[in-house]
């Protein structure tokens, strides 16, 4: 299979950069798939789980939160404000969000918390989905 130039940035840090055959994100339309030669494009990216494969055929995923992605000239570009790894999950603390996330939905809030709770609560279903996620 045919691959490419693959650049993942966090705010904080560099994640991956190197060769690529695939990557799958999560975006506004859903999960979105680039191989090599995809079309120049650019599209938001939501929390969710990110994967991609190197030539070499090892799969990896990871929890991200939001961010951008752009393709351009054969290159991708991945940049996000958070990026890890299933092994820097804490599942526990990730459920205890969640729950803390469920009462906030019933407590009456401004809009702009009302956002922000189910924000927190999808970031934290998100890594909850990498850290279970069996290859």
């Amino acid at each position: 299979m045919k691959s490419f130039e693959l650049c993942i940035l966090a705010a904080d840090k560099p994640f991956f950069q190197g060769s690529c055959e695939s990557i799958v994100l999560p975006t506004t339309q859903g999960q979105y798939g680039i191989l090599a030669s995809h079309r120049n494009t650019v599209a938001a990216i939501v929390p969710g789980m990110l994967s991609y494969r190197t030539p070499e055929g090892e799969e990896c995923v990871a929890s991200v939160s939001e961010g951008i992605v752009k393709v351009e000239a054969g290159e991708v570009l991945v940049l996000v404000d958070t990026i890890e790894r299933p092994e820097e999950i804490d599942a526990n603390a990730e459920r205890e969000q969640i729950e803390q996330a469920k009462e906030e939905l019933l407590q009456k809030q401004s809009i702009a918390d009302y956002h922000a709770t189910r924000a927190r609560m999808a970031r934290s279903l998100a890594r909850l989905k990498t850290k279970s996620y069996k290859r």
